[in-house]
């Protein structure tokens, strides 16, 4: 499962695998993340960009396939995923195999300003 906090805001979603997805504030190109679950981390897959403009080259070993730049970026599992929730931009998607939610559905009352955070959810005996 993965877990969602914003200040007092909590969701949990019965996911073990999920894609993080947002849009490019300046070039509206959208980036879309896999990650899966592993242990008590978040573990990123697979990355991918639909296009490519200003400061946003695909990087070293991408592949291009059906208009999609496709790689994996050399990162080690991550504790949890920072997100900031702003009126000024499009919202982040939390998406699995049926649909993608924006965290202001997810997190119901998400004010306009917010840092989220994104982990697995530890199992409810750890402290």
């Amino acid at each position: 499962m993965i877990c969602l906090v914003a200040g007092a805001l909590a969701a949990t979603l019965p996911l073990s695998a999920f894609t993080l997805a947002w849009t490019h504030s300046i070039e509206k190109i959208r980036w879309e993340e896999d990650y899966r679950i592993e242990g008590s981390h978040l573990v990123l897959e697979e990355a991918r960009i639909r296009g490519s403009g200003a400061g946003m080259e695909p990087p070293p070993g991408s592949q291009f396939s059906n208009g999609v730049w496709h790689y994996k970026p050399p990162l080690a599992p991550l504790e949890k995923i920072r997100l900031t929730h702003s009126p000024y931009t499009a919202g982040y998607e939390i998406c699995n195999a049926n649909a993608c939610k924006p965290l202001s559905v997810i997190l119901r009352g998400l004010p306009e300003f917010a840092l989220v955070e994104v982990s697995a959810c530890r199992p409810t005996g750890d402290r």
